[in-house]
């Protein structure tokens, strides 16, 4: 296939596409041309340049629903870099698609990508797209959690938070491990099928990560990125169903043996430190008006007395 030049990518403009044999089947020949104005069928949201939305897609009584990201404006020196070097994925459509493959290749449960590209220049102009498969009827953490409880029995909840906390602890871990890091991880980018909040099931792989677009190979700083991971993730269960036992539960599965050593109380101390500016970096915006109601911090109020209690 003949390559494009660098007169092409800067005069006309050009684009870089990839993806699965069933789009194909699903969209029209013209969809390059189409794609970045095709408008979403529900979920819709647009900020800052970039917008998100479900897109179902019906061909043949088969249908396709996949979640369509899509980046308008993104900074001048990247349109250039990209012109320059086309094969650099400089966008946040390509980066994240390259996220989410090495993030299923170290075993990571993660949407599937149905398709991915980005249109270069003309004259330093770059627009992409990511379009990833729906997890279909799942419901993220911050919503299945108080769901199980309502429908699950007091004791047989507190059986599904343990082994569900286990299974997160080793998913982070596992992440961590591998010297990745998500570097948004909150209660809201864990996924489990809403069948799952009416039974105890076996939650090896059950458990999906979405929202790949900051994931970071890092070898030498991870321990930075690791306190940022613990702390969101501390920050986000400020939820009424979630104990500070179940906060100690997941500190202790995630360290396993290590939580005795001189580098668990470090990156304990890392942690909650990270964790207090996060809440009181959000308490002043509300305090602004610029997010919406006060979250439920009751459960939070000893976080610190009860990860301590796990050195």
């Amino acid at each position: 296939m003949k390559r494009d030049t660098l007169w092409e990518r800067l005069a006309r403009g050009v684009h870089r596409l990839q993806h699965r044999s069933d789009w194909s089947a699903h969209v029209t020949a013209d969809w390059p041309e189409r794609i970045m104005q095709t408008p979403v069928t529900d979920r819709y949201h647009a900020k800052q340049g970039r917008s998100t939305g479900r897109l179902i897609l019906d061909q043949g009584g088969r249908r396709l629903t996949v979640y369509l990201k899509r980046h308008y404006q993104l900074p001048w020196w990247c349109g250039w870099l990209a012109a320059l070097w086309p094969d650099g994925a400089w966008s946040p459509a390509l980066q994240e698609a390259q996220h989410l493959e090495r993030a299923r290749q170290i075993g990571v449960p993660v949407p599937q990508v149905v398709a991915a590209g980005e249109f270069i220049g003309p004259w330093g102009k770059l627009q992409s797209f990511l379009a990833v498969e729906e997890l279909t009827d799942m419901l993220p953490l911050h919503e299945a959690i108080p769901l199980a409880a309502t429908r699950l029995a007091p004791r047989q909840f507190a059986r599904w938070k343990r082994s569900l906390i286990g299974e997160m602890a080793r998913l982070t871990r596992h992440l961590h491990e591998q010297n990745y890091y998500h570097k948004d991880l909150y209660l809201c980018h864990f996924y489990i099928a809403r069948e799952d909040t009416a039974r105890l099931p076996r939650w090896r792989d059950r458990v999906h990560l979405i929202d790949l677009h900051r994931l970071g190979h890092h070898c030498w700083m991870g321990w930075l990125w690791q306190s940022k991971d613990l702390a969101q993730l501390l920050y986000s269960s400020a939820l009424s169903v979630i104990t500070p036992r179940d906060r100690l539960r997941f500190w202790r599965a995630y360290l396993g043996v290590a939580r005795e050593t001189p580098r668990s109380r470090w990156l304990r101390r890392l942690v909650l430190l990270r964790w207090r500016r996060y809440r009181d970096h959000n308490a002043r915006r509300r305090f602004f008006g610029f997010l919406g109601p006060q979250r439920d911090t009751r459960s939070l109020v000893d976080v610190s007395s009860v990860v301590r209690s796990s050195s």
